[in-house]
């Protein structure tokens, strides 16, 4: 049985792999837990695939990750041409510390660029941040003096934004992140190609919350279509973990569920879609553990992926 399965999941693989085509993406994770290491906090690169120009998914950790993408061979040069050149702005899912630390240590030595998200995100931003009472204000909003660096760019849900000097456009949807908090979805496309990355969140059934089913509807018709290459969706804590200790996460079943209901909107079309598991919480043997449980959970057949800091990724 475990190897008719195991057969059944590449055969599924290759079918997805064989229709998605070309790679339309490059990913370059400069950060893929969600703590205590400061050194590797989500944030992830992405970008066309051939392109230099790429945009931040979250930004925990910069530094440390170009350091750890340049010592790997994934980007050239060095730290500070990277930073001010590569970089082309930073798409922020909410405003906790491990997803922003990183763009407001290295604000001083970035370039100016937009910051693009929600309303209530880019607000915390620009408000307890970059606010002279916690940090210079480099933004083009907010206490004075501003210094104008960075330019706040709100999103609407729904609504498609072209990414300044990219050929990328972006799409945000409303999530639940420990109701009431709030985090974001981002689609991005290029050429009609798609990726989404979904910052922290928690299930529909425990954050008492419609936000994941309504966006699973939205891109349901991308699974069947074979036109979204992969999704980036955390799971933070084991199944063991109480429910009233996941403080808007997920769990390996809570994810599987969650993966159900977008098989159901695609048509049952998701055996073989790339699913990149992100913000894992490092504590003792707990990674592990979370691996152990999805891979025994994989019933709908997606192909989970785990990022390594620094080591690109194509989809």
């Amino acid at each position: 049985m475990i190897l008719k399965t195991y057969i059944l999941g590449i055969a599924f693989c290759f079918c997805y792999v064989f229709a998605l085509g070309q790679n339309a993406f490059q990913v370059v994770p400069l950060g893929v837990k969600g703590g205590s290491d400061e050194s590797n906090l989500s944030a992830y690169l992405v970008g066309a695939s051939g392109t230099n120009a790429y945009v931040c998914l979250d930004a925990g950790t910069v530094h440390a990750g170009l350091e750890k993408a340049i010592a790997s061979g994934t980007l050239k040069g060095n730290v500070t041409t990277l930073l001010k050149e590569n970089i082309k702005g930073y798409l922020i899912s909410h405003p906790h510390l491990d997803h922003v630390a990183g763009l407001i240590i290295n604000s001083p030595d970035d370039s100016p660029k937009p910051i693009y998200g929600l309303p209530f995100c880019l607000d915390v931003i620009k408000e307890k941040y970059f606010s002279w009472k916690s940090w210079a204000n480099f933004g083009n909003e907010g206490e004075k003096p501003m210094l104008n660096k960075y330019h706040y760019t709100p999103l609407i849900p729904g609504q498609a934004v072209a990414l300044e000097q990219t050929t990328l456009r972006v799409q945000a949807f409303e999530l639940s992140h420990s109701a009431p908090g709030q985090s974001t979805a981002f689609l991005v496309e290029q050429n009609g190609d798609y990726l989404l990355y979904l910052g922290d969140t928690g299930a529909d059934e425990v954050e008492q919350s419609n936000k994941l089913a309504s966006l699973w509807q939205q891109v349901g018709g991308l699974v069947k279509a074979k036109k979204l290459k992969a999704i980036f969706i955390e799971v933070s804590f084991s199944n063991e973990q109480p429910t009233k200790l996941l403080f808007g996460h997920l769990t390996p079943s809570l994810l599987m569920k969650e993966l159900a209901a977008l098989d159901k909107a695609s048509g049952n079309s998701i055996a073989g879609l790339p699913v990149v598991i992100t913000h894992m919480k490092p504590l003792d043997d707990r990674e592990e553990k979370i691996k152990t449980q999805l891979n025994a959970q994989n019933t709908l057949g997606v192909r989970l992926v785990f990022p390594v800091q620094g080591e690109l990724m194509k989809f």
